[in-house]
């Protein structure tokens, strides 16, 4: 979801929703995840310097970590830009109008208006099995948001500003900003909450071996 309600989420709800999702599978256990939870003053401080940060030249800042491809290929260069027009085509936006482009990307910072905000972190020291076993977490948060009632939207746009999230909240020395995420009521009548993302057929991407 990509627009939220105003409506309050009690902490005691949050915590339940974290409890649940910390049941999530690592290997021997490590349990390599960490999150701040933010609302209040506190989300909004941080929402400002990274709408501030958002308008800075493009390279000021970058991420611990490549999420993306230095260069896209297909398919998933088609599907990563169908998805892009897709939303664009929901809230209005036409080819080449790249200030509206910007806000919108813009809207991950105030985390959608959603009332709390998530940073999620790793211990920089770990390797990419830990990496993995985060990201089970991380579906585990949303699968027990939405059995509560609750929308998310995870967003790797927090990564490239892990400098800025460091002045405000008490990020460790070797912790590496993975992602944020928005955690709130979705707003029904909200046009980009009507997007749907298409999969690719069962065919594409399995291989039965073996059956008879």
């Amino acid at each position: 979801m990509r627009a939220f309600l105003p409506r309050p989420v009690e902490r005691s709800l949050v915590e339940r929703i974290l409890t649940v999702a910390a049941r999530a599978p690592s290997g021997t256990n490590m349990q390599p995840w960490k999150v701040y939870v933010l609302t209040g003053a506190v989300r909004e401080r941080v929402s400002q310097a990274l709408l501030v940060a958002h308008d800075a030249p493009e390279g000021t800042y970058r991420a611990e970590y490549r999420y993306y491809p230095v260069a896209f290929f297909e398919p998933y260069l088609a599907r990563r830009r169908k998805i892009g027009w897709d939303l664009y085509g929901l809230v209005g936006i036409k080819r080449g109008e790249k200030d509206k482009m910007h806000r919108q990307h813009g809207r991950n910072f105030v985390f959608f208006d959603a009332p709390v905000g998530m940073i999620f972190t790793i211990d920089r020291r770990l390797e990419r099995g830990s990496w993995l076993d985060h990201g089970m977490f991380l579906q585990a948060v949303m699968t027990a948001a939405r059995g509560h009632g609750l929308d998310t939207c995870p967003q790797a746009a927090f990564a490239p500003f892990h400098q800025v999230l460091r002045e405000i909240l008490p990020i460790g020395e070797n912790e590496s900003v993975v992602c944020g995420m928005s955690l709130g009521y979705a707003d029904p009548d909200a046009p980009e909450n009507r997007l749907e993302t298409e999969r690719a057929p069962l065919e594409d991407f399995s291989a039965f071996l073996g059956w008879s």
